[in-house]
């Protein structure tokens, strides 16, 4: 095949067409896949930038310890978020662009059934800290702490299904709106709360701040994305039961696909200790920087795609330009200075997390392949191939990093990251190229 027909030299043409041409880069805001995916993009940079700026303060009032305790607890709180949205927030932009009627009803449902689960999941998480995660032992011994990490894990499943719904109505603006919000909170108060909470101080600032944001985005900005919606608490088992099938597949590829980013800081921080685990959070939030990219395009060409199936084979190419336009020159500019972006935090923190932020930086690329591959399953209710390729992608990775990071400290975590992603992108593009080749012999010459 020759490059000037090949589908990767017609797409490094179209970007630098992009590129070059003012009125050709105005006209993508005119395209609700592009604006939505700018809005997330943006909101992922934002929540990165203020993300940035909270570390390092965070890095000057409290020790790594304090760090690598309170990243742990976050990272717990998260995960059992991530457990009780039980994938609704997939089935919100799957079906509420054709609900109707039934909108409020559908998001009201989803809210309560994954405030019900959270809830529940956080006090039978506490139940047993001593033995899932000892290290964490002090949250259940203190009150105050207990509640506060109740009400966030509470606060960050609504937050998850609230963005998941202004992306369904192609208003990602107030995703970005809301992060706005809490990221101007949370500054001032981990400062506030250093003298009051010690390690505790990180995670109750960002309790507080979300709760905030996810008031104002449920109290003021749904209404608006949803005219007439009106917040309360009611389960509707016809309007659940719809969406179950398709949720539920995609609860399990959710878990599956953010298990490693959040149970490895649990096993760092219980095999390597909390000092080590403040290192490697830290890296894999700027880590995190680059994952934004292609996985705000990726939603947002879900969410077109439920829209206008028809046109998913346009929307695809689209998302990969885009992908392409923002993510490389970022990877480039990680792998030369992951160093000295990281003595911001501390010479500690560059001395031990380079090596291991360029890892990242360097799994960001066939992590694009894959999200934007997993975009066009859900669309295609491919819901087998999502979850098979999502628990490989877990297994590899937490498999493999319980295996190096003794032998490797961090960087073993992500070398484990790395080889998941590049499997299964391998994966992908093997099963591509097959059918490409079959289309051909098909066609003829």
């Amino acid at each position: 095949m020759k490059l000037q027909k090949s589908p990767l030299y017609s797409l490094l043409t179209e970007v630098v067409k992009i590129v070059t041409s003012k009125d050709r880069l105005k006209q993508l805001f005119h395209i609700p896949l592009y604006s939505n995916a700018i809005y997330l993009i943006a909101a992922s940079a934002v929540n990165a930038l203020f993300g940035f700026a909270f570390w390092l303060i965070v890095a000057r009032f409290y020790s790594p310890t304090d760090i690598g305790l309170a990243s742990a607890a976050i990272s717990a709180a998260s995960l059992l978020a991530m457990l009780a949205n039980l994938g609704l927030g997939y089935g919100l932009i799957r079906f509420l662009p054709h609900s109707g009627k039934n909108a409020s009803s559908i998001i009201n449902s989803c809210f309560s059934l994954g405030s019900l689960t959270s809830v529940v999941l956080a006090l039978i998480f506490l139940g047993g800290i001593n033995l899932w995660s000892p290290a964490l032992l002090f949250i259940k011994q203190n009150p105050l702490y207990l509640t506060a990490f109740v009400l966030f894990a509470l606060a960050s499943t609504l937050s998850i299904l609230t963005g998941e719904t202004f992306i369904a109505e192609r208003r990602a603006g107030f995703v970005l709106a809301k992060g706005i919000i809490f990221n101007l909170l949370r500054l001032p108060l981990v400062i506030l709360l250093a003298a009051f909470f010690y390690s505790f101080g990180i995670f109750a600032s960002l309790t507080i701040a979300l709760g905030v944001a996810l008031l104002i985005g449920i109290s003021f900005f749904l209404p608006q994305a949803q005219p007439g919606y009106r917040p309360f608490f009611a389960v509707n088992r016809k309007v659940v039961n719809e969406m179950l099938h398709f949720s539920l597949a995609n609860y399990l590829s959710v878990l599956f696909w953010a298990a490693p980013g959040l149970v490895l800081p649990i096993m760092v921080v219980n095999l390597l200790g909390a000092e080590l685990n403040a290192f490697f959070y830290i890296a894999w939030a700027i880590g995190g920087v680059l994952m934004m990219i292609p996985t705000a395009a990726s939603a947002s060409l879900f969410a077109e795609g439920s829209y206008e199936q028809e046109r998913l084979g346009i929307n695809i190419w689209r998302s990969l330009k885009m992908i392409l336009l923002l993510l490389v020159p970022l990877v480039v500019l990680i792998l030369v200075f992951a160093d000295k972006l990281l003595l911001l935090f501390g010479i500690a923190y560059s001395e031990n997390a380079t090596t291991l932020v360029r890892i990242l930086a360097i799994s960001s690329l066939p992590l694009a392949v894959n999200v934007v591959y997993l975009a066009i399953k859900r669309v295609e209710r491919r819901l087998k191939v999502i979850v098979s390729l999502t628990a490989l992608a877990a297994v590899v990775t937490l498999g493999l990093a319980y295996l190096l990071l003794p032998h490797m400290g961090i960087n073993g975590a992500g070398i484990a990251w790395l080889v998941s992603q590049a499997v299964i992108a391998l994966i992908i593009v093997v099963s591509w190229l097959k059918r490409r080749q079959a289309a051909t012999r098909v066609s003829g010459p």
